[in-house]
């Protein structure tokens, strides 16, 4: 462990640089730069709201933007994130087969990069709180822990993702359709009382995404973490960042075969 974190240490320049490369590259060729990071989940958040609105019968509830901005949001950093950290190792190639990196930097800085951005969009979260005057309670605190959680979450299924997508280039197609699964059962822009009162509440259990949204969305309305999807969340997220380390340093000698 103790070699792990030194050898860390020793790259963590090059991990920063990683980062900023990410950030700087997701914007290159365009006009507006980050801040379509802003526009485009607000613009998002309207489309939905009018029609989703419409078809729920929510249009008058001005708490319904905001559960559809924390949803999408949340959703938007899982997708990108896992999916820039599964071709990570396949875009470094040239880097991997010129000088030694500790592997498991590109699955990492790209989960960051992302992350910085998501943070960033934020800030349309917070702008559409005050315009619709939903105040923060104490309870805002607590969405520190699903803002901690995601991101664990996020790298685990990235490295393996990163590790098998090196074998299996066909893993990039299967991951946008399980994805799409994903979104449409992650209760984004429907009442989650539908899917329950249906009997199909175990597919919201079973989806590591929900249970971290849920509780973000607690924090964001005033109310106290769902313990349950609490504990699920936490399952998920040291399970993936587990497998996925022990997997990623199994197959990480092979990578320079494939690539």
């Amino acid at each position: 462990m103790k070699k792990h974190f030194s050898n860390f240490k020793k790259y963590r320049f090059l991990l920063g640089e990683l980062v900023k490369k990410g950030v700087t590259l997701k914007y290159r060729h365009s006009y507006l730069g980050i801040l379509w990071t802003l526009i485009e989940p607000l613009l998002t958040m309207i489309v939905l709201t009018i029609v989703f609105g419409s078809l729920l019968h929510r249009s008058n509830d001005p708490t319904f933007p905001i559960y559809i901005l924390s949803g999408r949001l949340m959703y938007s950093f899982f997708s990108n994130s896992t999916k820039v950290s599964m071709k990570s190792i396949r875009s470094h190639s040239s880097m991997i087969k010129k000088v030694y990196v500790p592997k498991y930097m590109y699955p990492l800085s790209s989960v960051l990069s992302d992350y910085i951005t998501f943070l960033i969009s934020l800030i349309v979260l917070v702008g559409v709180a005050i315009v619709l005057n939903v105040r923060p309670t104490l309870y805002l605190f607590e969405a520190i822990i699903p803002l901690i959680m995601l991101p664990v979450m996020c790298y685990g299924i990235g490295l393996i993702l990163a590790t098998f997508s090196v074998f299996f280039r066909d893993l990039e197609y299967i991951w946008s359709v399980a994805l799409m699964l994903i979104m449409y059962t992650s209760a984004i822009f429907y009442p989650v009382e539908r899917i329950i009162d249906n009997g199909y509440g175990w597919l919201l259990e079973i989806n590591p995404l929900y249970n971290v949204i849920v509780n973000f969305r607690n924090a964001i309305f005033g109310q106290p973490l769902d313990m349950r999807a609490l504990k699920l969340s936490a399952l998920f997220s040291i399970g993936f960042l587990i497998f996925g380390l022990i997997i990623f340093y199994k197959k990480q000698d092979e990578f320079i075969l494939h690539v």
